[in-house]
């Protein structure tokens, strides 16, 4: 009976490791996501594994030579517990796959920041250390904040990562 089992992989080595597991026919999935990475004032959007240094491999243990697994170019060895590989519990790789759009990127779902109304804290930027009132969130990337300033309440665009919590 097939089930789910799974490769720790070598570090950055999961790609290499997908693809020598799918040429020895194997079947592998590797989810991944993207993530937001910043470098030189640029913010772009990279894809990357969801579990860093580890893949799913699908086989028969009784049926398949899976011993051929650890020494796979890429994958450091198979998750086992004694002997025998240890198999995953049965529907994680399903949800994970059906969390996948068409381009195969797993959707983190992000869910709501803070409540309309919650008090918020500015960290970082020229605003830093301001507290304001939480309003709405235009995009994954910034919210709005309403500050007091001068006597009245200003809406200020800033990066959802420069918000926390006021205690």
């Amino acid at each position: 009976m097939d089930s789910w089992y799974v490769a720790h992989t070598h570090p950055r080595g999961e790609h290499l490791a997908l693809t020598n597991l799918r040429r020895q026919k194997f079947e592998a999935y590797l989810p991944q996501y993207l993530k937001r990475r910043r470098h030189a004032r640029r913010t772009d959007w990279v894809m990357t594994p969801l579990f860093p240094r580890y893949l799913f491999v699908n086989m028969d243990v009784a049926q398949t030579r899976w011993r051929a697994i650890n020494s796979t170019i890429g994958v450091h060895y198979l998750v086992c517990n004694g002997d025998l590989p240890t198999p995953i519990p049965p529907g994680i790789v399903e949800e994970i796959r059906a969390r996948e759009d068409d381009k195969g990127v797993v959707l983190m779902d992000r869910g709501p920041l803070f409540k309309k109304g919650e008090v918020v804290q500015i960290t970082t930027g020229a605003l830093s250390d301001q507290v304001g009132l939480f309003d709405c969130a235009t995009d994954d990337q910034r919210v709005v904040i309403l500050l007091e300033l001068l006597g009245r309440h200003v809406r200020v665009h800033v990066s959802a990562e420069a918000v926390r919590p006021f205690a």
